[in-house]
């Protein structure tokens, strides 16, 4: 696609926005035509596929943080001039062609797209047929913006694909596609990752672990644990296990203390052998498979530790990678487990909640990459882009 100057993009994003508000009534209507046909018995697949006047405010929102940032193509990253005088400068390019496979939430053809084409790439959405009525009013609200703005609607598309059309598109794409983001649970996740033959960037998958070690404020841990479990089930930063450490002092107490705040926001519990002792009442952990679980839902993990030690090492086996926390008074102690936990995000005395980029300070999202390569964590502006060296010369060659 066409490198396009700054204020070329932002203009496009400010009709969106325009466009955005003029068909608030029609976006919440096309919606409710989606919500209308889904199953409500699965609650946060039900829950990220809601669009309400607060939605759209968050999609607006969201867009206009994009316009007031920096643009992240041409960027300089380094120099270096040779001693033949040959000066060779590294700089931010845009991707290309980024497609996004997702789940439910409309709010993501909004979001992903006004990332991709702020940092100059063109985008293909993939939504689930669950949200089919939303995107496709959304993607109408693109094509808008870019019509008025004299561009070509292919710089946001998006793909109506049955599931065998998405598998045989991912083996033999019809375009060049550069990268492929797929948002969602680990079924979709798979399908892609078995399926697709260009670089894929994991995201999306949660399954986070708090520790809570003896030395623990424990009223702050309560606090921090019922927000990270209850706040947003459907979030991929929501809490799925807790571990404690067995030299918690009044332990028996806290399990009954925890077990009953957990039952306040009717959270069902799963415990190890060990808390079922204190807990007899609650279900016990039968197999391994549900330390890899990450359940979006109103359920939790609940099991007992001998040290730190032991906590990371459960977590480095079983968590997503995404985000972990310890809950200590020792400084040093939560130093050492932030170092060793093999996470995205690790916090020390709070909600893994937070692991999001408008709280991080990144601003929007694409989405949370649980992958090392090319980046990890929130995917904003700065990470869909990558680089290209230029070279000045006056004649040289290399001898």
């Amino acid at each position: 696609m066409e490198l396009l100057k700054t204020d070329k993009k932002n203009k496009v994003l400010g009709s969106f926005i325009k466009i955005l508000g003029l068909n608030r009534a029609q976006i919440i209507a096309a919606n409710q035509l989606d919500l209308a046909a889904f199953d409500q018995s699965d609650r946060a697949m039900y829950d990220r596929l809601v669009v309400d006047n607060a939605k759209i405010d968050s999609m607006v929102k969201a867009v206009e943080e994009v316009m007031e940032k920096d643009d992240p193509v041409g960027q300089t990253k380094s120099t270096f001039k040779r001693e033949d005088g040959l000066e060779i400068i590294n700089k931010t390019a845009p991707f290309g062609t980024i497609m996004m496979i997702y789940e439910s939430r409309p709010d993501v053809t909004v979001e992903a797209a006004v990332l991709a084409f702020k940092a100059n790439n063109k985008i293909l959405l993939k939504g689930g047929k669950e949200a089919i009525h939303s995107n496709q009013i959304l993607i109408d609200c693109w094509h808008q913006a870019l019509h008025l703005n004299g561009l070509d609607t292919d710089w946001v598309q998006l793909l109506k694909m049955s599931r065998t059309e998405t598998q045989a598109f991912l083996k033999n794409p019809d375009q060049k596609i550069d990268l492929i983001v797929p948002r969602g649970g680990e079924r979709l996740i798979a399908f892609v990752k078995e399926h697709a033959t260009c670089p894929v960037l994991v995201s999306g998958r949660g399954n986070n672990f708090i520790y809570v070690d003896h030395k623990a404020d424990w009223n702050q841990a309560l606090k921090v644990i019922l927000n990270a479990k209850t706040d947003k089930i459907s979030a991929c930063n929501a809490l799925d296990k807790i571990l404690l450490d067995k030299r918690l002092p009044d332990l028996e107490n806290k399990l009954i203390q925890l077990q009953k705040a957990l039952h306040e926001f009717e959270v069902e519990l799963v415990v190890d052998q060990e808390v079922k002792k204190v807990l007899p009442e609650e279900q016990a952990i039968e197999n391994e498979e549900i330390w890899f679980e990450e359940f979006l839902a109103l359920k939790a993990c609940v099991a007992l530790v001998g040290d730190e030690k032991e906590a990371i090492q459960k977590i480095n086996k079983y968590s997503g990678g995404h985000s972990s926390a310890i809950i200590t008074t020792d400084k040093v102690l939560a130093q050492s487990f932030m170092e060793q936990v093999d996470s995205g995000a690790v916090y020390h005395n709070a909600s893994t909640r937070f692991t999001d980029g408008g709280q991080m300070g990144i601003g929007g999202e694409l989405a949370i990459s649980t992958d090392k390569l090319h980046h990890r964590g929130p995917l904003g502006l700065e990470q869909l882009v990558t680089n290209k060296y230029y070279f000045f010369g006056n004649g040289q060659v290399r001898v």
